[in-house]
């Protein structure tokens, strides 16, 4: 070992704890005994190394350590009546694993926690605990749920793991593409909720989009699939318009509006390039689409240069792969922008007229904007108003009440 006089634990906890839980959740075949085994390894590692020196590999002491001490708990509590000598040995083997090992561990945990037989919300609740390390309180305040109901529900999945047998592996070919959209789904989910919030006093929460945006990273460096590739390229599109998307003072600032020159530009670079690289495989998916739909947006130098035309054909694109009602608004917003206003009116009309989208505010939002563009007031009014009542944010609540304050003048 080398002698280290300092040692920064707060930072090997972020940068190793979720590598080291993974591989415990595996040797161990129990997320709570693990977690626990978790605390035990590094409260041990801050005994020892500042004397003893840091270990030349301090991941796999850290497991190792874990292994152990979850052991001699299941000994001392005579949970290991049943198992016998060589199992007992098995699960304590001092063995390290291999990086390998251990970076295969992490996409085991992603899958385990996003299987299809887990609720779609326990889904996403474990997978922020157990994935992305955030606390049960951070959840629950970021999904506006008591965090007595979220904890419940984060151990309600890990019993139904446990019981239902569901295995801690990566699918197999023939299931993986089900099982990624999944794993997808979970971690748009996450951003989109980080991106622009559902509720709250803030239009974002960067806490939440940047693990969203670290998940996929991790997920493209294990499993490049085109898919994974396009939503991460989705994802830094977006990220890379944070800064513009908010006035100093915390106000909502539409597209049109924002100042580009605050745009990411390397988000946008890397964005634009792994877009490419998704469509270069020629398995072109639904994520790989809007990203090259908002990679249209950020090629724009000004809002007015915007190629509403390749935007409006990407739309008809996505509503063929993956047709939904909020496509269908987004390409009829896009239409509006290309046609004028009124033909985006009429698509909208169409859609609220199905009912689909009936309590959906954004719906409500872009009808009344349309309406303000052709002048018509009274509709205008009505829409804005009807959006406000299904609005939760704060900033998207000023927009819309100061848009009706210039309609009343």
């Amino acid at each position: 070992m080398d002698k280290a006089p300092s040692i920064n634990f707060d930072e090997l906890y972020r940068a190793e704890s979720r590598r080291v839980l993974a591989t415990l959740i595996r040797l161990l075949g129990d997320f709570d005994l693990a977690e626990e085994a978790l605390h035990d390894a590094f409260r041990a590692a801050l005994e020892q190394w500042p004397t003893a020196g840091v270990p030349a590999n301090p991941r796999a002491w850290l497991v190792s350590a874990g292994r152990f001490k979850a052991i001699d708990k299941l000994r001392k509590d005579a949970r290991l009546d049943a198992l016998d000598d060589e199992a007992a040995d098995n699960i304590a083997a001092p063995d390290a694993p291999a990086t390998g090992d251990i970076e295969d561990d992490r996409l085991r945990l992603i899958f385990t926690c996003c299987h299809p037989a887990l609720q779609p919300d326990a889904q996403v609740a474990l997978t922020l605990r157990e994935v992305c390390g955030l606390t049960t309180e951070e959840i629950a305040h970021a999904f506006l749920t008591p965090a007595p109901t979220l904890a419940q529900r984060i151990v309600r999945a890990k019993t139904k793991i446990r019981d239902a047998k569901i295995p801690y592996e990566t699918p197999s070919p023939d299931d993986l593409p089900e099982r990624l959209d999944s794993v997808l789904r979970v971690i748009y989910l996450v951003f989109n909720e980080g991106y622009a919030a559902s509720s709250g006093a803030k239009l974002t929460r960067h806490d939440l989009s940047g693990e969203a945006i670290r998940l996929t990273r991790l997920l493209v460096e294990l499993l490049p699939e085109p898919e994974a590739v396009g939503l991460l390229a989705l994802m830094l599109l977006h990220e890379s318009r944070r800064a513009a998307r908010t006035s100093p003072s915390g106000d909502l600032v539409v597209l049109e509006e924002q100042d580009r020159s605050l745009w990411d530009r390397e988000l946008i670079a890397e964005g634009t390039a792994l877009t490419e690289r998704a469509f270069s495989s020629r398995r072109i998916g639904p994520y790989a689409i809007q990203a090259a739909i908002s990679a249209t947006h950020a090629q724009a130098p000004k809002a007015a240069a915007t190629d509403w035309h390749e935007i409006v054909g990407l739309y008809d694109v996505l509503a063929r792969a993956e047709p939904s009602p909020i496509i269908a608004l987004n390409r009829a917003v896009a239409v509006a922008m290309r046609d004028g206003p009124q033909a985006g009116l009429s698509l909208i009309d169409d859609i609220l007229a199905r009912g689909e989208l009936a309590d959906y505010r954004l719906a409500h939002a872009a009808r009344a904007d349309l309406c303000r563009r052709l002048g018509r007031k009274k509709e205008a009014r009505a829409a804005y108003e009807r959006a406000l009542q299904l609005t939760q944010q704060e900033p998207e609540k000023r927009f819309i009440e100061r848009r009706l304050n210039e309609l009343n003048k």
